[in-house]
């Protein structure tokens, strides 16, 4: 007996061959290293923010083995304003694994891929459906929402239980793909969320799955995806030093290897006032006090808040003791291109 004709797969690969996109940089050419540099910039992150990057990313590291041999501040200049700076890392740690493991090139396995830092289920599955047209599914947020809408899915799809379910169904719509068009399928699952199946406003009269939407037939599209259950944002405080020297050169600091801004370069920063200026007794000859507030920057990261007052303070210098090392430099403007600053200091900096 035949199996039934997915319902799903055909309709949407009709409207991805006539809506979808299809002059994105890294499908042309569509490598394994283009294609895996493309998915771990969209995590979290829209196409048009993303593109940019992308180019300048691949101007300057054009293969997984540049990458690899690239130093820390060279990636983190390049990825710095994305956000979420975790990928950048576990991206240049995944090239240099390959290189070590795999002989410079991403390994066409599953399991294999899913052991490199950064690579989750979905992202193997994107990596090896687009890059090599294996049969594997995908389950982003773009696809989730579609799920829970097109199937009748409810409950939060964070949840173990509920993404069980979705992970069941891409399999079973997987295995009706037509030879030849399993790169085409991934991207169209995407583009479909992103730009016809939206969060806030689905463009249901138009949609051709809509025979098929359960949501759409019981009236509850606005209802699904279920929401992620509500918390409030904790809020924290710090301050911050804007520091210029006689010459006018910037004192950055590098954020430690793990938490927020991870690597970056930065401000010298401490959660109250007595600390900074703590430091700013061993390592600084000026006077603390006469220090100016500039506006305060309120920077929303994923599980707090932050509230931070910078001070401006001009003409001062490091102490005798003190000079430039991996961890702190006084840095020309004209070479702050050259560093990877988290969003919000850039901005701040290329305001004065």
């Amino acid at each position: 007996m035949a199996e039934p004709v997915d319902r799903f797969v055909a309709p949407l690969l009709a409207w991805f061959d006539r809506h979808g996109r299809h002059d994105l940089p890294w499908q042309h050419p569509r490598t394994p290293y283009r294609v895996w540099l493309s998915e771990i910039m969209l995590q979290q992150t829209q196409v048009a923010t993303v593109v940019p990057y992308f180019l300048r990313f691949v101007a300057s590291f054009p293969t997984l083995p540049d990458l690899a041999a690239a130093s820390t501040d060279e990636v983190m200049a390049h990825w710095a304003g994305l956000g979420y700076y975790a990928r950048a890392r576990n991206l240049h740690a995944a090239a240099r694994l390959c290189v070590e493991r795999h002989g410079g090139d991403l390994p066409r396995d599953f399991e294999a891929l899913l052991a490199l830092p950064g690579i989750g289920r979905s992202t193997a599955g994107a990596i090896l459906s687009q890059a090599w047209g294996d049969p594997f599914p995908i389950l982003d947020g773009n696809v989730k929402r579609v799920f829970a809408r097109w199937h009748g899915i409810h409950g939060w799809p964070g949840t173990p239980a509920v993404e069980k379910q979705m992970w069941a169904l891409a399999g079973d719509h997987v295995r009706h793909v037509p030879p030849g068009r399993m790169a085409d399928y991934t991207q169209a699952q995407m583009d479909f969320g992103a730009t016809q199946c939206t969060r806030a406003a689905p463009a249901c009269l138009t949609c051709p799955l809509a025979d098929g939407c359960v949501a759409l037939r019981e009236g509850v599209v606005d209802a699904l995806p279920a929401p992620r259950p509500g918390k409030t944002l904790p809020e924290r405080e710090a301050i911050a030093l804007l520091l210029e020297d006689g010459e006018g050169r910037l004192l950055l600091q590098r954020r430690p290897p793990t938490g927020i801004w991870a690597s970056l370069w930065t401000l010298p920063q401490a959660e109250t006032e007595s600390e900074l200026r703590a430091w700013f007794e061993r390592e600084v000859d000026g006077d603390f006090d006469a220090a100016d507030a500039l506006p305060t920057i309120v920077h929303t990261f994923s599980h707090y808040r932050l509230h931070l007052q910078p001070l401006r303070l001009r003409k001062v210098a490091p102490l005798a003791r003190v000079g430039d090392n991996d961890a702190q430099r006084w840095v020309a403007r004209a070479e702050l291109a050259g560093f990877g600053l988290p969003a919000p200091i850039r901005k701040l900096l290329d305001s004065l």
